[in-house]
């Protein structure tokens, strides 16, 4: 069949057709369904929580980021002071209720302290200076160490 006799063959078989035809009552229902589940529904859901989300979950990836960066590395200065006022206090109380050798020791460990204050400041500038935390843990030590011998020297010790 030829494209000119299948053209002809078409139009004549629609012009043919009874467009009186009416479906069955059955079949309307499933008609209805098919125009209903073939139309897009539109998402109703609000867009500010998903937004609220979105903004909550940056905010805190940026700090978990800052603070990691700020702190991937913790501070010389602040694990010494640390460590060693934990061994000053420990020494305090050990020696709380015994009597001290000399009356003046607690002026010289407040000068020792001032010095500890001024080469702390000195470290606020400059603090990966090698010099200046060994000079901090010298002041440390030597707090210590007057603790200790006031409290305890050698020859009573023997």
């Amino acid at each position: 069949m030829s494209k000119q006799n299948f053209d002809d063959y078409l139009n004549k078989s629609l012009n043919n057709l009874n467009k009186d035809i009416t479906p069955n009552k059955s079949l309307w229902a499933g008609v209805e369904h098919a125009i209903v589940a073939g139309k897009p529904t539109a998402n109703k859901t609000p867009l500010w929580p998903k937004l609220s989300a979105i903004a909550a979950c940056s905010v805190a990836a940026l700090l978990a980021i800052n603070m990691f960066i700020k702190n991937n590395e913790p501070s010389q200065v602040v694990a010494m002071s640390d460590y060693f006022k934990a061994q000053k206090q420990s020494l305090l109380v050990q020696y709380k209720n015994q009597h001290a050798l000399t009356n003046n020791w607690q002026a010289q460990l407040e000068e020792l302290e001032e010095a500890e204050q001024a080469i702390k400041q000195a470290l606020e500038n400059e603090p990966q200076n090698q010099a200046l935390l060994t000079m901090l843990a010298q002041v440390y030590q030597q707090q210590l160490d007057l603790i200790n011998k006031v409290h305890a020297p050698r020859w009573q010790q023997i």
